[in-house]
């Protein structure tokens, strides 16, 4: 009994603070629609994309390579000076290799990378929908890739802008920007230089989850209640890229980390990005413009009243004057046995 009584004053306290509320809601809702388990699946899909993606690299770099051929010679140059021996031309090898295979890796890795692309669109979406707890229909198998290919242009288009938006909060652009309008002496210039570009970047990463949030759904919703979550998202997610930017420096001066460093620490930054998307995502749903249900519910009936009724079943015609006769004639015959004792 003393711990509902607990509970019920916890309950109380979490209920008269809306932000903590909302928040709690927010975390349950994840952990009811198993945010940790897609969150485990779109990291796989990203991981796995990137292998056709470096193929599909190579091959720009071979391309460009091959029509600039001194720019060719300069690189196996350098790899000859900076890995002299056997190994400096086993590297000079694969790099002609590559540039003579360019189109059919180019090609092998444009298909994997629609491949990969689309069940990364595909879990991500599926993961966003659940957070959104809708109801969709099982669409035919071409319409669903159709879909899921355009909302990955949509998604490459969005990321373009987020990428503008990045190249402009860069140091080395405004450093340049700051030199050309001659401002790079002037006090306080490089202060408010990266206080722009903190801005900038928060935007950007803004846009990107706001369309993410908002239009990956199978049933999309409004930008509106997405942009708060967005903003969250975004703010989180800017700190979380400071935090692991500094422990990646820290971990690949080691010799595992340089070995196995890389792979982990993407593994581990996409598993909590898109951990904080898919919370972003519940937090959203959980709005009061979101859940108009609870706000509409009935009233609660009043407490039911119940009076038990007592009902005589109806006798059928002579039923009762038999049942008189039979009273009748047994009280006569007791009479008569009483008289002889």
């Amino acid at each position: 009994m003393q711990i509902d009584t607990i509970k019920a004053g916890i309950e109380r306290r979490i209920q008269a603070r809306p932000w903590l509320d909302h928040l709690v809601r927010a975390g349950g809702r994840y952990n009811r629609q198993r945010g940790d388990y897609y969150a485990a699946g779109i990291t796989y899909f990203t991981v796995l994309s990137l292998f056709p993606l470096l193929m599909v690299a190579f091959a720009i770099a071979g391309f460009v390579l091959n029509s600039h051929p001194e720019s060719l010679t300069e690189i196996q140059h350098k790899i000859i000076e900076n890995i002299p021996g056997e190994l400096g031309d086993q590297v000079n090898t694969l790099i002609d290799q590559a540039i003579e295979s360019r189109g059919t890796v180019g090609v092998l890795g444009l298909l994997g990378a629609v491949y990969a692309g689309l069940g990364w669109m595909a879990n991500l979406r599926a993961a966003l929908t659940e957070q959104w707890e809708q109801q969709t229909e099982q669409a035919d198998w071409l319409r669903t890739k159709l879909s899921d290919l355009g909302a990955l242009l949509g998604l490459a288009l969005a990321f373009a802008v987020s990428l503008g938006l990045s190249a402009l909060s860069s140091s080395t652009l405004g450093a340049r920007l700051l030199i050309g309008l001659g401002l790079s002496h002037v006090p306080g210039a490089r202060l408010v230089l990266v206080l722009v570009s903190a801005l900038l970047a928060l935007l950007a990463t803004w846009a990107v989850f706001a369309w993410i949030i908002a239009r990956l759904p199978r049933e999309p919703v409004t930008l509106a209640s997405a942009a708060k979550a967005a903003l969250i998202a975004a703010v989180a997610f800017e700190l979380f890229k400071y935090v692991a930017s500094l422990y990646l420096q820290t971990v690949l001066r080691s010799p595992a980390g340089a070995a196995f460093g890389s792979i982990i620490g993407l593994m581990v930054f996409s598993y909590v990005t898109y951990r904080i998307i898919l919370f972003a995502t519940a937090w959203a749903a959980e709005a009061s413009e979101n859940t108009p249900a609870a706000e509409s519910a009935p009233a609660t009936p009043a407490p039911a009243i119940i009076r038990p009724r007592v009902i005589t079943p109806a006798l059928p015609k002579g039923a009762g004057l038999a049942l008189f006769s039979a009273g009748a004639l047994t009280t006569f015959f007791l009479s008569a046995l009483r008289r002889r004792r």
